[in-house]
């Protein structure tokens, strides 16, 4: 081997194999799928990951008892009294954006719940969705405020008015 030899037959571009051009491909008739069976045919639904072989799924032998209202209940922030000591200085109003910008709240959710978890040293004026009682007293020994943010109005509908169908 020398170096007008050495990158003979390397190529960086490896051509796509074609499957299904005739007998003379090399990958005819068949396609590289075998003969018949699940996987040979284009439109067959391949398993799942919960696939069980055919019997009957776990998830449909165990019973279904209850209801959860998980779908429509609202989420909230959890945030403790003792978090807010460490981040807000002296004064500072607290509220569901200024959580935000400091690093508390993150993800999606509907509000923020306060509860009285650690020790607060500082006075503070603090808007939130829910606060616990003992949050409550350990804002208020020091001086400072819990204002509660209403919740959304739910929306009205006239009863009397018929809904409009989807086409119009």
């Amino acid at each position: 081997m020398d170096l007008s030899n050495i990158h003979h037959d390397v190529h960086k571009r490896k051509r796509k194999k074609r499957v299904g051009r005739g007998i003379g491909s090399g990958h005819g008739k068949t396609a590289t799928r075998g003969s018949k069976g699940q996987w040979a045919s284009a439109g067959a639904n391949m398993p799942t990951p919960v696939f069980e072989g055919g019997h009957m799924p776990l998830f449909r032998r165990i019973p279904k008892r209850g209801f959860s209202n998980r779908t429509w209940r609202p989420s909230f922030l959890i945030v403790n009294v003792g978090t807010l000591n460490d981040l807000f200085a002296d004064g500072a109003t607290v509220d569901h954006a200024s959580l935000r910008q400091a690093g508390l709240a993150k993800g999606p959710a509907d509000g923020v719940r306060l509860l009285g978890e650690g020790e607060l040293n500082r006075k503070l004026l603090v808007r939130v969705h829910h606060a616990s009682k003992s949050a409550r007293e350990k804002i208020a020994a020091r001086g400072g405020t819990v204002e509660i943010v209403p919740p959304p109005a739910k929306p009205k509908r006239n009863k009397m008015k018929p809904r409009a169908q989807a086409g119009e």
